[in-house]
Parts: C-alpha cells; structure tokens; sequence
C-alpha cells in the first residue's frame, strides 16, 4: 500500500525505525540504569527514587522471585496504583525473566478472579489497601505467592512525622484482610538483598506482558505484548518527540495509572529511555492533591484523557500554575474535545497533541506532529514503521475520504490474545492488519479522524449518527461540565439520541441544550432524550463508559 503520510512527516523524522537495538525491555530499562544512575527517575509524595536505587531495588526482588522456583515465563501480577513500589516491581518481573500481569487495583473479586485464572499466574504484589480483594479469590486460583506492600514502604523517615501521620492515616483506611503465608514488600527486598539476580535470557519473542483489555466491549482479553512490540513502541514515540528540543531533564506527569498502557509506555519506559523524571500521583481524581503535586515541578511530558485535561481546567487553583516549562501535552484513551483542547491551549499556551492507539498495539499507532501550534481535530499521522488501512465490512480497502474500520499493521502489534486463537483469528486480516473496531476517514494527507466505534454508532432513521461528534459539540456549551451520548430504542426511528449531561451551570435546561443542538447538528443526529446526572461512569483511566449507560437503560 501506499505509505501517503509520509509526505506529511516533519523533517528528521524516519519513516522506519530499528528495534534491533535492544533485545529485551530489560536490556534498554538496564542501558538506562547504567547512563543515569545519580538521576531522578521517580517521585511519589516527595519522596525521590534514582535510577540507580531502581537498579538495586529491583534487582534483589528479581532475585527473590528466582528463589521461588517459579519458570521463566511464569505470570507474575501487579496490583499497585501509582506508587514506588510500581516501577520497582515491574522491572524486577521483567529482569527475572517474567512476564507482568497488570490489574487494576480497583477490580472486584470477579474481575480480579478472572485476570488472574485467565492469565495462569503464579505471584501477585498488591497494596495491602486492596489486598482484601486478593483474600476472596485466593482459593481460586493458581497464584502461589503473595507479596504485601504498604504506603510506607519506600517514605523511609522522610519529613519525620508529616510522613508518619500520612502512613498512619492510610493505615486507617485499610480494610481487614487475612492471607496467611503472605509476606510483606520490605521483607522481599531485606531476603533479595543476600541473593544474586541470574540474568534473563529474554529475547525479542518473549512475552514481556499481558495487557488486559478493559473490557467494555466484551469479556477482558489479554493482549500478548511481546518485548519487541514494546521496544518498538518506545522508539517510534521518540523519534516523533525528539522533534521538540527537550529540557536537560524531561519531567513526565504521571497520573494516569501505570497499570494501563498508555502510561506505561509514554510514561514509564519513555521515561527511562530518555532518562526522564516521572511524576507519580496515586489518586488523579483528587484534583486540588493533584494541582499542588504540579506546581512543585517543572512539567514538561502531560500525557492525559480528555476528563483529566477538563477536571483540571475547571480548578481556580490550576489555572495560577506556572505553564512555561510545557512542552508536549498528549491526548489519548478517548477522543479529545475541540472545547476542552481550545480552553488548555488558551490557558497553558501548549496544545493537545492528540495520538491513537489500543492495548493491543502497546498502545500508540497515529499522532500528530508535536510541533503543531494548535489542536487538529484528529488523531494524526501513523508513526514510523506503521501502516494504517481504513477497511469495509468485508476487509477490503476504501478510498481516501471513506468511513471504514482503522485496521493497523507494524512492529508494535501485538502476537495475539492470551489462550484466545479464535478472538485473535477474527481480530486480525490475513496480510497482518490488527482491525481495531473503531471507525475512522483518512484524508489526501494521510491524517486519520475518528468517527467511532462501530457499536457506539447509533442509526437513526438509517442514518449514521456517531456520539462523539454529538458529544464534541454538546461539550462545547458553556453550561456542560461532562456529556455522554447513546442510542436509546424509538418506535418511529428504530434509535434515537440521548444525552447523560453533568452540568457545570446549575440553572441549565434541556431547552438551552436542545437550542444550541438546533444550530450545530442536522436533524437525525439532535437529541431526543436529555437526562442530567451529577456524575458519568468511567474507567478509572477517565474514559467514560457509554457501555455502562446503554445497559442501564436496557434493563430499565
């Protein structure tokens, strides 16, 4: 196929990149550990892990992992939000020669049970806030070792007692919980540090995770994520981001949890490849923790979702921070809405950089040039070693223009779903596009605009209505805080448009909604139904779940 987009890349831009250099995500997180040693690679509650404690620290759990027994390859999970105990756990699975589970957190016993039967694993390292959870499906897996962190962990005597009352008051929140054989994370690394890590013989075809998909458009897969696929990822992001000059230490803002892909790889491994600061923030939902933890730093990377980028310009302290040190702020997860991204450009002076990617593709596939002085509207350009297809229902190409499936194939495409050969045979094309679900037009320029995915479409009277266009322009009205868009049955149309709205003016009406609809959308797409809600459902990445939505009114 003809690559159109390259005519498109900024100059100094490769239109391949070489993954070679690296045989494993070890090998590059441990180049890093040898070139930035003295660095700051971490901060969680001012308290600062280098890249040289990173080294150390994983290196004595990696060798206690080895102790148990456990074969290469083995499943390992990690059930941490962003804490230190994170990135030390993560690399010391990976060093070991394991492959990472990530599980969010805030899984309830059937999720969490399902995660971990599915996945085979052997470990888990959970926050001891959550470890409840663990306790009520032990049983019922084939997890053989249980490893306990706690908040305090890593604080050390750090501020003394402000650190102390910090711990003490979390302590308080932790549910009662009881797994006999458990042992704690402070007692992992003390035992690690009498043994020698055995260097893993991970090649570019092992598997370095398994992601699993959130499951809003089904039961949650994993998505095997090779070492290569991350590699590549990590160097495609940079070849497009080395086009900004950077800071002498880039400061990543790490909000987005670390368990999801996004943050893990334009956070977490980008950080390190670039010898970056990431700022870790456990709780984003706590918006005014959030903003004072943003002006101790000079933030430079912003990777965040739409609702985060809105939470925070909605916060009167937010808006008095100092934005000069902004250099990229990326939008991804969800669609990006023209109304959020002209108000944090107006504010900060930097746009959003919006880009597109999936679990299954580690996660970034298109983006748009980082030297674009105000938001596009789409997700970009497909990244070097990539090729984007816009595909019919029955697989074959469109014409430039088209609506069609966003099919995907490069180096950064996953090998398949964990256990699922027929998930994966209808996942993927016979020439190797990765077909994502989503619908997407491409221009002459190779840039790539979402529509939708293809079971958020609503049809109206047999016309396509596509809820984020609903949602951009509904976002737009002054009086909207958050809005969500579905298709509810109608006798006389087949569906028909409904809006969940959380309003940011109180003495908003559905008549000044429905008005303003009046004068931006044709007739088909206006809403029919207006129902004002004090919150949305969402994931705890921020991305809100019309799923959840839809089955709410199907059971109503």
């Amino acid at each position: 196929m003809e690559k159109i987009w390259l005519k498109s890349y900024p100059e100094g831009v490769p239109a391949e990149i070489d993954a070679t250099q690296y045989r494993s995500v070890t090998h590059l997180l441990e180049d890093s550990f040898r070139k930035y040693a003295d660095r700051n690679a971490y901060v969680c509650m001012d308290k600062f892990l280098t890249y040289g404690e990173l080294d150390q620290l994983s290196q004595k759990m990696g060798a206690w992992l080895q102790s148990k027994g456990l074969q290469p390859g083995a499943r390992i999970a990690i059930m941490l939000p962003n804490v230190l105990q994170y990135p030390v756990a993560m690399v010391a699975i990976l060093r070991a020669g394991y492959t990472v589970v990530n599980v969010n957190p805030l899984y309830t016993p059937r999720e969490l049970q399902h995660q971990l039967v599915d996945s085979g694993s052997e470990a888990i390292i959970v926050l001891e806030n959550f470890a409840t959870t663990v306790e009520q499906v032990l049983a019922q897996t084939q997890v053989k070792h249980v490893i306990v962190a706690t908040m305090g962990d890593m604080l050390g005597l750090l501020k003394g007692a402000i650190v102390n009352l910090v711990v003490r008051k979390v302590k308080k929140m932790v549910p009662a919980f009881s797994l006999p054989g458990s042992v704690s994370f402070k007692r992992v690394i003390a035992e690690g540090s009498g043994m020698t890590l055995q260097p893993s013989k991970q090649g570019h075809d092992d598997i370095a995770f398994l992601q699993y998909t959130g499951g809003t458009t089904g039961v949650s897969k994993g998505a095997i994520l090779l070492h290569r696929n991350l590699i590549a990822n990590v160097l495609q992001n940079e070849a497009w981001l080395n086009m900004k000059p950077q800071a002498e230490q880039m400061v990543f803002v790490c909000a987005l949890p670390l368990y999801h892909i996004y943050s893990l790889t334009v956070s977490a491994f980008m950080g390190a490849r670039m010898g970056g600061l990431n700022l870790l923030v456990p709780n984003p939902r706590d918006i005014p923790g959030f903003v004072k933890e943003l002006a101790k730093y000079k933030v430079t990377v912003f990777p965040a979702v739409n609702t985060l980028y809105n939470a925070l310009l909605n916060n009167a302290d937010f808006q008095k921070l100092d934005f000069s040190s902004y250099k990229v702020c990326n939008g991804g997860g969800m669609a990006v809405q023209q109304a959020v991204a002209d108000r944090w450009l107006k504010l900060t002076g930097t746009p959003i950089i919006e880009g597109y990617g999936l679990s299954e593709t580690s996660p970034v596939v298109t983006v748009n040039r980082v030297d674009i002085k105000e938001f596009t509207g789409t997700i970009g350009l497909p990244i070097s070693s990539t090729e984007v297809a816009i595909l019919d229902d029955d697989g074959n190409p469109l014409p430039l223009g088209s609506a069609g499936e966003i099919a995907i194939r490069g180096p950064q495409v996953m090998a398949g779903y964990w256990n699922r050969p027929d998930e994966t045979a209808k996942s993927m094309t016979a020439d190797g596009f990765f077909k994502t679900g989503d619908i997407g037009i491409m221009d002459e320029r190779g840039y790539t605009k979402i529509v939708d995915r293809k079971k958020d479409m609503i049809i109206v009277s047999g016309f396509n209505v596509y809820p984020n266009e609903v949602e951009g322009v509904v976002a737009a009205h002054p009086g909207v805080l958050e809005v969500a868009c579905i298709g509810v049955p109608d006798k006389n149309s087949g569906e028909a448009v409904k809006l969940f709205v959380v309003r940011k003016d109180p003495n908003l009406t559905a008549e000044q909604i429905l008005d303003f609809c009046k004068h931006e959308l044709t007739a088909y797409k206006k809403p029919k139904y207006i129902e004002f809600r004090d919150e949305l459902p969402k994931t705890n990445v921020g991305k809100i779940l019309r799923r959840q939505l839809r089955d709410e009114k199907a059971a109503a």
